[in-house]
């Protein structure tokens, strides 16, 4: 447990070297560390009408959450595996990219770190824009699909018209189309030099490359979530639903 207390009259610098996870729930707050960095808790808390309890127990939430493991998941029907990547892209546009957009727009920094930033202010919209762009096409083309054969499975098709949705547009193409995206930081990872920074290097650059290595990672994971199990269970359901159709076809 933390302790309170002592955590209010700790500057926000020191409480975001402590944890940097501290500095995504402060943005969650409506705060932005990198600028209040000399501030103490208390003072940012009270400049912004925020109970400072509130954030820590906000911060000891956020430390318990749990992902289901890969095992946990392809155990769960497919519906429930859409539901879960559809709540993490939820989660991505609306609480990760915001944070990271933030700071690469607001933190003020020197020297060669300046450079850096003003090549990722022009990069990183670039990126969130193809990356919603790539989420948008995903639910309205892959899960929507799931979704059109689980309609047809249920029967809420006739058989003809099934199968002309079924030979169009099939699972595996998508599959294909979706691997291209799997790397889609690559360039972010190296104008960053692989997220590396000297232990001199200021407190705020350290937290934006712990964030943008943090999301990459969990982009990954979320890749292969959707090429490792989402995809065959959804070509295996394809698969089960047209082998069903034209057996209904054949009996008629």
């Amino acid at each position: 447990m933390l302790d309170p207390k002592k955590m209010q009259n700790k500057p926000i610098r020191d409480l975001v070297s402590d944890n940097y996870v501290f500095a995504a729930v402060l943005h969650y707050f409506g705060i932005d560390f990198y600028q209040y960095e000399e501030s103490s808790l208390q003072e940012v808390c009270d400049k912004f009408k925020v109970n400072p309890n509130h954030l820590i127990e906000e911060l000891e939430a956020w430390a318990l959450i749990k992902e289901p493991t890969r095992e946990e998941l392809f155990l769960h029907p497919i519906e429930i595996l859409v539901a879960y990547l559809k709540k993490k892209h939820y989660f991505f546009v609306r609480q990760e990219l915001p944070f990271l957009s933030n700071m690469v727009g607001g933190i003020k920094v020197s020297g060669d770190y300046a450079g850096i930033l003003a090549d990722l202010k022009i990069m990183f919209p670039l990126f969130v824009e193809d990356f919603i762009h790539h989420i948008h096409e995903e639910e309205s083309r892959v899960f929507n699909r799931i979704k059109l054969l689980q309609d047809i499975e249920s029967g809420q098709f006739a058989t003809v018209d099934a199968l002309k949705i079924l030979e169009s547009s099939p699972i595996a193409s998508m599959a294909h189309a979706h691997e291209d995206h799997d790397d889609e930081m690559v360039g972010i990872r190296k104008l960053t030099n692989g997220y590396f920074l000297p232990e001199e290097a200021p407190l705020s650059m350290k937290i934006l490359y712990n964030e943008l290595q943090n999301f990459e990672k969990e982009l990954i994971i979320h890749a292969t979530i959707e090429d490792e199990l989402l995809f065959p269970k959804a070509v295996q359901l394809e698969i089960e639903v047209l082998r069903k159709v034209k057996k209904q076809i054949h009996s008629n």
